[in-house]
């Protein structure tokens, strides 16, 4: 398991009950989490005092309570920062566990010794991002939600970053990987976290035990002829990270290392399981 250790502002408190007990700077939030099949002692006091907590709606979704909590705060990561804040259904804005693939990106960046760009598909809010950017990269940024992506420029904005370095696309993935082969643009590192089910902006479907397989195949068709790596990342329910290992080695060949993404949690030394990532690389 790929353990998320080294964060000062974010805390897995604890995780019991279907519920995960974080710290978030210096909030503490509750928001349910399906992984969370075990029952432990509640023994930390942030159980009994919560700024905010995430009850779930028993005909989907759900709603946030809180009390005193501004509509957004930052966090930091390294040299990174991120605005956070309680979005429906129970998000942040932040994937906390990615941050061992931020650190495993920026070591590939920084230890290249050369020039290196950077895609980034279905980006989200901009982890990967802004680790390849700091690491020295220059990034193109990929998200089908404008919302998202301007979460993401938000977020390179209170880094420090430019938008020199960082090109920012509101596009359906697979439609901007397809346009990008007939520029005959081309990347020496991929990163993808794509959605288990989505629909794009004509109404295609995505479904990810259908469509990845050959998604990545695409991909594969804008990787420079000096690739450092690919990265993909997947929460889907049931996706083992061997299942992401045998795409990626069986389309690509070289090295690949698969494992899933943990939190370790400070009450009960319990590890949350929170994902898969699998990490191609060309190999000798």
């Amino acid at each position: 398991m790929w353990l998320a250790d080294k964060w000062v502002d974010y805390e897995l408190l604890d995780c019991s009950g279907g519920d995960r007990l974080e710290r978030w700077g210096r909030y503490t939030l509750v928001r349910p989490d399906p992984q969370v099949i075990w029952i432990t002692p509640k023994e930390h006091p942030g159980w009994k005092n919560p700024d905010a907590v995430y009850h779930r709606s028993q005909s989907g979704g759900g709603r946030w309570s809180k009390d005193s909590m501004p509509d957004s705060w930052q966090i930091g990561f390294d040299k990174l920062v991120f605005n956070v804040s309680l979005m429906n259904f129970k998000h942040t804005g932040l994937f906390p566990e990615q941050a061992v693939n931020w650190e495993y990106i920026a070591n590939k960046v920084t230890s290249a010794g050369r020039e290196v760009s950077v895609l980034n598909l279905f980006a989200y809010t901009g982890g990967a991002t802004l680790a390849a950017a700091a690491a020295g990269a220059t990034v193109c940024h990929v998200d089908a939600a404008r919302g998202m992506v301007a979460r993401a420029k938000q977020n390179a904005t209170a880094s420090g970053f430019d938008d020199n370095q960082v090109r920012w696309i509101v596009d359906d993935c697979e439609k901007f990987v397809r346009r990008e082969i007939r520029r005959g643009r081309r990347y020496d590192a991929i990163i993808m976290d794509p959605p288990s089910y989505g629909r794009g902006p004509s109404g295609e479907v995505w479904k990810l035990e259908d469509n990845l397989y050959d998604f990545v195949k695409l991909c594969a068709e804008v990787l420079s002829d000096d690739p450092l790596f690919m990265l993909v990342s997947s929460y889907t329910t049931g996706l083992s990270p061997s299942a992401l290992a045998y795409i990626l080695s069986s389309l690509l060949g070289g090295r690949v290392d698969s494992g899933e993404l943990g939190l370790p949690a400070a009450e009960s030394k319990l590890v949350l399981p929170c994902g898969a990532s699998c990490r191609w690389e060309r190999g000798a």
